[in-house]
């Protein structure tokens, strides 16, 4: 797996680099600002990218700018936000494609190394992983359509934690009922969502952009 890297923080972009390399993947660019990450992934055949929201020049929201920018020019390029902030205007935007290969990990979920890891390789693969503390604060902001109210408070439920990434057996786990159970949920949610028949992987990436779009 290639991997370009956007850190300004010198130490945290050698240990990121470190312990991908320690996992497998190959680091093809680590770079400390916007232009620069705008070359890497416009030049560089990359399978993700992970990037910080807040590096030069601005220091505001160049990261995320930049993402945004290749996705458009590289449709569903995989970008993994890696902030210690949640920037709902631009999480959305980065998330409104609909096309998935999209994460928004805040910066003290590193620690985690495996569950770091295994998120990286989820956008690479085409998948959504959004923290839990940016899902409740996309959550508490999105108006809620009706197509939304459709849906049960556990079906609510199981599509926020679809939201995080999590697995069927995982939301089972955490809501503690069957496989079969949360199958059913999320089969009601495809439906009441009137999302058609199609992969489910991504019948989920719809799902979550319109529970967080609302």
């Amino acid at each position: 797996m290639r991997v370009v890297i956007a850190e300004d923080h010198a130490l945290l972009r050698d240990g990121l680099t470190r312990l991908l390399e320690a996992n497998d993947c190959t680091v093809v660019a680590a770079v400390d600002n916007g232009p620069e990450l705008a070359n890497a992934l416009a030049s560089l055949e990359v399978d993700v990218a992970v990037v910080d929201v807040r590096m030069p020049p601005t220091f505001t929201d160049e990261g995320l700018r930049v993402a945004i920018a290749a996705r458009e020019a590289k449709p569903a390029l995989p970008i993994l936000v890696l902030s210690q902030y949640v920037e709902q205007l631009y999480a959305r935007e980065l998330l409104g494609s609909g096309a998935g290969a999209v994460g928004y990990l805040l910066k003290d979920r590193v620690s985690d190394v495996s569950s770091f890891v295994a998120s990286v390789r989820q956008v690479a693969d085409g998948g959504t992983v959004l923290d839990p503390e940016v899902v409740a604060a996309l959550v508490s902001t999105a108006g809620r359509g009706s197509r939304l109210d459709r849906l049960t408070p556990r079906e609510a439920e199981v599509l926020s934690l679809m939201a995080e990434g999590r697995s069927n057996a995982a939301i089972a786990g955490r809501l503690v009922v069957t496989d079969k159970a949360v199958s059913k949920h999320i089969g009601n949610i495809f439906d009441k969502l009137d999302l058609p028949m199609s992969d489910d992987d991504h019948r989920r990436v719809l799902a979550v952009v319109a529970w967080l779009q609302g």
